[in-house]
């Protein structure tokens, strides 16, 4: 009688298996991959509603000719699916690619680190935090004893809190692959540690980012994060279309503010005008002026990184700044230019967005 042959690929197959069945987040990862463009369908999530009434840009046609031909042939061969650039006002380019149009939802994955810096300064504004200098313990009293008494607010903006967190995305046992599928982001949160101390240095990883909106949930005592966007940025910006931030689970979830809010070109465009604008819309002030210098000035005191300020980064000293998110979506705001682009993507491509963004800028 013939015996069966088990390799080692089969033996550990049948191990991941095992595992895999046992967690929910393992499951995910390997059920899912990798994150990708359609990853808003597949979490639970708080829908933000279109207002009653809409700011739209205004847009003059594309140009034609032999360099725009050109300008969409590599867009489309690198993956992008939105494209605009928008000078005073005016959209004077804007088009979808591979199957994309204006209406589809596309994730911003870690460009909602951006629109939680935005939230933060409103709560600061509205006197919900007092200041950043707090440490976050004031709001998470129950981190202090994981040692983050002196972990202030600030450090987390700037991502210099010292926090141990893998951001390793191909490491489904990694914190970013437990925080990103996983069912209980406060339970994951809550088990967090330091490896230096706070202050001495940059390293960008998006546990910062969700324990900044723990502590803004915290601050807004039972009103949801998303709500507070519906009401400090959604509405009052005239958002085009409904949009969605996801969630980690359905009840009592909390949102994933490392990445995940999911919405269309046209509306990220308007957060970059927002910035543009020194946070003034249409003459009212939604988030103050010194938060948005603070946020994206070229600065590296205090352990900062000199690219990367308040959850924006910042490609050069010469003002321009922008919210970026894997696979390549882009917010790109150029204040002397008065310009923003938007390039949201499946993945990056094989192109530098970063300097071809300035080579547009210093084009117009």
């Amino acid at each position: 009688m013939l015996k069966p042959h088990f390799s080692i690929a089969h033996c550990c197959l049948f191990i991941l298996l095992l595992i895999t069945l046992d967690s929910c987040t393992l499951g995910r990862f390997v059920f899912y991959n990798f994150a990708d463009i359609q990853d808003h369908k597949k979490f639970p999530k708080r829908v933000l509603e279109k207002p009653t009434t809409s700011f739209s840009f205004e847009k003059r046609p594309n140009k034609e000719g032999a360099k725009i031909d050109s300008l969409e042939a590599m867009l489309a061969k690198n993956k992008t699916v939105a494209f605009m650039v928008i000078k005073n006002d005016t959209i004077i380019y804007e088009n979808y690619f591979n199957k994309y149009e204006e209406a589809s939802i596309v994730p911003s994955f870690s460009m909602a680190k951006s629109v939680l810096s935005i939230l933060i300064g409103c709560a600061v504004d509205d006197g919900l935090i007092q200041s950043i200098e707090e440490p976050m313990t004031n709001y998470v009293p129950e981190l202090k004893q994981n040692g983050f008494e002196k972990v202030t607010i600030k450090h987390l903006l700037q991502m210099t809190s010292g926090l141990n967190f893998n951001e390793g995305y191909f490491n489904p046992f990694g914190h970013v692959a437990t925080f990103y599928y996983g069912l209980n982001l406060r339970k994951n949160m809550s088990k967090l540690t330091l490896k230096q101390s706070p202050g001495k240095s940059m390293e960008y990883v998006s546990g910062n980012t969700q324990l900044l909106g723990w502590v803004l949930e915290r601050a807004l005592k039972g009103q949801s994060i998303t709500n507070y966007l519906q009401e400090k940025i959604w509405n009052p910006l005239g958002m085009e279309y409904d949009a969605s931030w996801s969630i980690d689970k359905k009840k009592n979830g909390m949102e994933k503010t490392f990445c995940c809010l999911n919405a269309r070109a046209r509306d990220f465009a308007k957060i970059g005008r927002l910035y543009l604008n020194e946070g003034n819309w249409q003459g009212q002030q939604i988030v103050s002026k010194n938060w948005v210098h603070q946020s994206t000035r070229y600065d590296f005191s205090d352990g900062a990184a000199r690219d990367y300020q308040y959850q924006w980064w910042i490609p050069s000293r010469y003002g321009d700044f922008m919210a970026q998110g894997i696979l390549g979506q882009y917010i790109y705001v150029n204040p002397q230019k008065n310009l923003i682009i938007v390039r949201l993507g499946k993945n990056y491509g094989k192109v530098n967005w970063t300097d071809f963004f300035m080579s547009i800028a210093a084009q117009n």
